[in-house]
């Protein structure tokens, strides 16, 4: 079989997109003016949705004191549709309001991976953060706060954007490639590795992929010490459980997929969006409880080195199984 670059020999890069970058292979040129409008989608996308841009509308959120009303983009809705129901289907442990959480762990703007003095107090919704159901009013694209909320989109973002690229190609076949999270449509299969979370040049399986959103997740690119004491260290990383606003511990890797003739809308539509929201999900809820509303396949890692997977997923896997 022929490789992916001689497949699809034209390669367009976005590196500094969403922090990761991305990659687009297609089987026909971009042209400089679908590359100047795939440039504005991310600036805007960025300048809407970011945390880490202090101009963004969402870090306005965070900083107006008394609320507000916060008119979003009308291209915004089907993310908020797809929040809405991941924190349903999850009892909350997925939830935008995340944010204070990870910033209280140090994942803040300035990346500065300092635990605040007062983060054991006020972690989670157990605590009293504000929640994506209780504390944020939703008016089709429109939110509203009665005080600051602290938004993160970094569980459904990545795939979201994703998605709205991929509506941009004229391409028959095209691979982009958000730095974890695929969006494929291909007339033969692509294999892709899966990535062991301990060792980066090595694959715990490989997925055959022709149409559909492929996205994995894992805490392995995403972590940072925080000394208790002198002697005494602990792990954190930016896989959130809302309720508690704790780090994951029992998974070490996820990976959703979405075939491009899923059945239901969010994931017809936008397959990249809710794989990434799925791959993120494993982290904090059950496989079953997340297919009692979305139909999806899935693999994951836990941290005795085993794997559990649905038996439609569609990958060879190495380990042996939970």
């Amino acid at each position: 079989m022929d490789s992916l670059t001689q497949r699809m020999p034209f390669v367009t890069a976005f590196y500094r997109a969403l922090g990761t970058g991305m990659v687009i292979s297609v089987d026909s040129p971009i042209g400089d003016e679908s590359r100047s409008a795939m440039e504005s989608l991310i600036e805007d996308y960025e300048r809407v949705l970011s945390r880490f841009r202090n101009n963004s509308l969402t870090a306005t959120i965070g900083k107006a004191e008394h609320g507000g009303s916060f008119d979003f983009p009308d291209w915004c809705a089907p993310l908020f549709d797809l929040y809405d129901a991941l924190f349903s289907a999850t009892s909350g442990a997925i939830d935008p309001c995340v944010g204070e959480d990870l910033i209280r762990l140090g994942y803040d703007a300035s990346m500065s991976f300092t635990v605040t003095q007062d983060a054991p107090e006020h972690l989670g919704a157990l605590r009293g953060r504000a929640t994506w159901g209780q504390d944020v009013e939703r008016h089709g694209t429109t939110l509203v706060t009665r005080g600051p909320v602290q938004l993160d989109f970094g569980a459904c973002g990545k795939g979201y954007l994703v998605d709205l690229l991929g509506r941009m190609l004229r391409s028959t076949q095209f691979v982009i490639d958000a730095g974890g999270d695929l969006l494929i449509h291909a007339e033969q299969p692509i294999s892709i590795a899966l990535e062991d979370p301990e060792d980066s040049s090595r694959a715990i399986g490989v997925a055959h992929i022709v149409n559909g959103a492929l996205c994995a997740s894992a805490p392995s690119r995403r972590h940072w010490n925080v000394a208790v004491n002198e002697r005494t260290q602990i792990a954190i990383h930016h896989l959130l459980n809302a309720i508690d606003g704790l780090p994951a511990q029992q998974t070490e890797a996820s990976w959703a997929y979405i075939p491009a003739n899923a059945t239901l809308n969010l994931a017809r539509d936008y397959p990249a969006a809710v794989a990434d929201g799925l791959a993120t999900a494993l982290f904090v809820s059950d496989a079953t409880q997340l297919q009692r509303t979305f139909d999806f396949a899935y693999a994951t890692l836990n941290e005795s080195r085993q794997i559990a997977a649905s038996r439609n997923f569609p990958a060879e896997l190495f380990l042996r199984s939970a």
